[in-house]
């Protein structure tokens, strides 16, 4: 039985990734940060007590920040495959709290590094090493391949660049087998709320059910590259099984506006919408409602821009070329970005509607 660790296992692709691995007889390994509150319910379905006999899936306290905890865990389990999925992974706040990012992102990777090196495990565990589209910023060519120059920019960004060059350098000083997936946008229902998919998933769920006014959203016209975080997490394990240490990058090969997600989310529960103004004054209506379920007067403005969402260096075109992956490989996305949105939209009504019961009881205690 192979056996993995995965940081970052209580995020959206840590999660999926501990499920996966399970399925493939893994005895899957998984670090999360100490924390005053639970944050694990991306995993609870997955979860078991230590008392459970042939535990399957064992999580430690651990972080990126701390390098004698990551030494410690990792000679404990000696893994065959490590996954470091764990991040400071939001761009906007990484322009806040910018050594702390740099801390986790890049020199969290270095620690995984080292650790394993230190160890003598450099012939025995293979890593895998989340990279980012971020990488390209401001982007050099379009699509994007593994020898598009980088051009990161945000504090998130460059951490990550860091990241993905001492993983190279680790490769090809100390032969390891350390391979950078140069994974663009993939999402999910699970995706964190603040994220721009999410949160208009989010909000068309809560305002089609008379819980929220409006969204609020930044740059309409940023395009991405959105995929199906379920597939990426295959390509992530598929990039591991190979003989022979390579970065790939794991894409779709469509881009899209965000104005486009906005209205494709709309329309999946019947709303019509349009958009009118330009700039910081642009906003969307209502312009037709064909489902009596989720009723919305024609007019009422249901999306605005906020300046405060823009951030201080725009990324406005991600485009992703997964010919390499594709061809040496064999992976493809199965979900088309509107199977993502009829996911993450319906998986969001669901939850609103749970929120709009729970009020509708309170009020009326």
């Amino acid at each position: 039985m192979k056996k993995a660790l995965i940081t970052g296992v209580t995020g959206q692709d840590g999660a999926y990734l501990a499920e996966f691995l399970i399925k493939r007889d893994y005895e899957v390994h998984g670090i999360k940060r100490r924390s005053s509150l639970i944050n694990t319910s991306r995993i609870d379905h997955i979860y078991q007590d230590l008392q459970e006999e042939n535990i399957r899936f064992k999580l430690h306290y651990g972080d990126l920040t701390d390098s004698s905890t990551i030494i410690r865990i990792i000679q404990e389990i000696q893994p065959d495959e490590i996954y470091n999925l764990g991040a400071m992974s939001h761009v906007q706040v990484s322009f806040d709290n910018p050594e702390y990012t740099t801390d986790v992102n890049a020199m969290g990777t270095l620690r995984v590094l080292e650790a394993v090196r230190i160890l003598g495990l450099t012939k025995k565990t293979k890593i895998y090493q989340a990279s980012t589209s971020e990488l390209y910023g401001w982007v050099q060519e379009v699509p994007q391949n593994e020898r598009t120059p980088f051009y990161p920019r945000s504090p998130y960004a460059v951490s990550k660049l860091y990241a993905y060059w001492i993983t190279v350098n680790y490769r090809e000083a100390y032969k390891m087998f350390a391979v950078n997936g140069i994974l663009f946008n993939h999402e999910s229902p699970t995706r964190g709320e603040t994220f721009v998919t999410r949160k208009i998933t989010m909000g068309v769920a809560r305002i089609a059910l008379g819980l929220q006014e409006k969204i609020y959203l930044g740059n309409l016209d940023a395009q991405r590259d959105w995929g199906h975080a379920k597939d990426y997490i295959e390509a992530m394990w598929l990039i591991m099984q190979q003989k022979r240490p390579e970065d790939f990058v794991i894409a779709t090969g469509v881009t899209t506006k965000i104005r486009d997600f906005v209205e494709m989310s709309f329309s999946e529960i019947g709303i019509e919408i349009e958009f009118f103004g330009m700039g910081v004054d642009e906003k969307a209506r209502v312009t037709n409602c064909n489902n009596p379920d989720f009723y919305i007067e024609p007019g009422k403005e249901v999306v605005a821009v906020d300046a405060r969402y823009f951030r201080p260096t725009e990324v406005d075109l991600l485009l992703g070329n997964p010919e390499k992956v594709k061809s040496k490989i064999g992976w493809y996305p199965k979900n088309r970005l509107q199977d993502l949105v009829k996911d993450m939209v319906w998986s969001d009504i669901k939850a609103a509607t749970k929120e709009q019961h729970i009020r509708g009881n309170i009020a009326g205690y």
